[in-house]
């Protein structure tokens, strides 16, 4: 039998191949996939065999019969969701995560990693302008960043109602009244049901779905005066507000410095949800979008949509070490704590287990730099810019969003003619443009969010639209 470091070297091997043939078809092959989860299913389930494959073998097969259908999201010409490409440096190092195969919830145990992941929370608290006290931890995607910063929200707001959630549990606990933008995106209001907290309180927006916080004001006022629960130090009733840094639709931000004043004056706890838009922090000339951000208490973002990491990698960052490490922390026996203060990974996370995603973070930032990341992200909105320009010169376009970010938004008339138009898109397959509703009309929508757009992907995007129109006017 072969050493165990050579039972890896053709499988290995095989991976690097399917790889790099993957990524170099980017600017070639049609965006979408070519069959679906039903035609696959032959290929890949029926009875588990009786006998193994070799690993290599097990490769070949992999890679062959799920081509046709994967999605090409690491394209310059996928504009679907808010879904981001792969930096270089990100996706080698993820791979060397992968080798590794550190459980990275320990620092005692994988001081590495650990330390790699504590140096890029350092530097992106020092990019994005956060309090430099702040905890940050590495969570799957964006959707458990804001649950975490929503969780220890809840922790803290219970304790200064002088309520012990971790002896006694929510059962007959004080409320805390969530408040939320209109136009927030859902993963708030499911962080918030995750955690027992219930329906949030909707907030008016304007027109580019940012909070008015005059309304805001209004709402905290009708609802925490007066109401039949434990006060906490401000004297009125717990509560918390969600904000948001990118409207899914305009990518509009909310105005944080007016908002957060608001809910401070009423002893709210607030917490960002950044999904894409929390990294506009990193460039100044785009201060305006984010002035007042870093008043709030928690924020959550995802480092695949903007910075452009591999899958998954969330982030979140509390003000209030204490509260998170008392929402997410956990002390056992078998645990080896390390001491000196500082604290586990595992105590700013949902999980004990986990890979170290904040190894493809730290890469990204290193081979960036707070200007190359800066830079990244100004071309991202200048490409938005581009595409929103040369797309309402066409006749019948019509951009229903000011384009100041990286966000999109059209429609071609009446709403059976935009679904037309978006189906022809799809269908083309020359680039990926996702579908939605906003403002009571059925829309087109434009994410600009890999750092690999182009020129040349900007003019099949604007093509791939005029072709759409003009096909489905015939």
């Amino acid at each position: 039998m072969s050493a165990p470091e050579e039972r890896y070297s053709d499988a290995l091997a095989a991976a690097a191949r399917y790889a790099r043939e993957w990524l170099e078809s980017q600017g070639t092959r049609p965006v979408g996939p070519r069959v679906t989860a039903g035609d696959l299913a032959a290929d890949f389930g029926g009875p588990l065999p009786a006998t193994g494959m070799p690993a290599a073998d097990v490769i070949d097969y992999l890679a062959t019969r799920a081509e046709p259908g994967l999605m090409a999201m690491p394209s310059g010409r996928f504009f679907g969701w808010v879904i981001g490409g792969t930096l270089p440096a990100a996706l080698a190092a993820d791979w060397l995560v992968s080798a590794w195969d550190q459980n990275a919830g320990m620092r005692y145990a994988t001081p590495a990693t650990a330390a790699i992941e504590e140096a890029a929370g350092g530097w992106l608290l020092e990019l994005l302008g956060l309090p430099a006290e702040s905890d940050v931890g590495f969570t799957t995607g964006a959707t458990m960043a804001n649950f975490t910063g929503l969780a220890a929200a809840r922790w803290r707001l219970m304790a200064e109602a002088g309520w012990d959630l971790d002896g006694d549990g929510l059962a007959g606990a004080p409320k805390i009244h969530c408040f939320v933008g209109q136009e927030r995106h859902d993963t708030i209001d499911l962080g918030l049901r995750y955690l027992g907290l219930g329906r949030p309180t909707p907030v008016p927006a304007d027109r580019q779905g940012r909070i008015i916080p005059a309304e805001l004001d209004r709402a905290l006022e009708r609802a925490l005066d007066g109401a039949p629960s434990r006060a906490n130090r401000s004297g009125r009733a717990p509560a918390l507000v969600c904000l948001q840094a990118g409207n899914l639709h305009s990518g509009a931000f909310d105005p944080f410095a007016e908002a957060i004043a608001v809910a401070k004056s009423h002893g709210a706890w607030v917490h960002v949800d950044g999904a894409f838009g929390l990294w506009a922090a990193a460039v100044p000339e785009l201060s305006r979008l984010t002035a007042g951000l870093q008043l709030a208490d928690s924020w959550g973002t995802d480092a695949h949509k903007t910075l452009n990491v591999p899958y998954d990698c969330g982030i979140v960052v509390v003000r209030d070490a204490q509260a998170l490490r008392s929402a997410m922390g956990v002390h056992t026996s078998y645990l080896i704590h390390e001491g000196g203060g500082a604290a586990d990974p595992f105590e700013k996370v949902p999980e004990l287990s986990r890979r170290a995603r904040g190894v493809s973070v730290w890469a990204a930032l290193k081979s960036l730099g707070r200007d190359g990341v800066a830079g990244q992200i100004r071309e991202l909105v200048r490409r938005a810019g581009q595409l929103a320009e040369q797309l309402s010169a066409l006749d019948g376009v019509e951009v229903l969003n000011d384009v100041g970010y990286t966000q999109v938004s059209l429609a071609f008339g009446d709403d059976a003619v935009t679904r037309a138009v978006t189906a022809r898109i799809i269908s083309d397959g020359r680039v990926w443009m996702s579908g939605s509703r906003w403002r009571d009309r059925d829309i087109l929508r434009i994410s600009v969010s890999n750092w690999s757009t182009d020129d040349a992907d900007v003019a099949v995007a604007v093509d791939a639209v005029r072709d759409a129109l003009a096909a489905v006017r015939s």
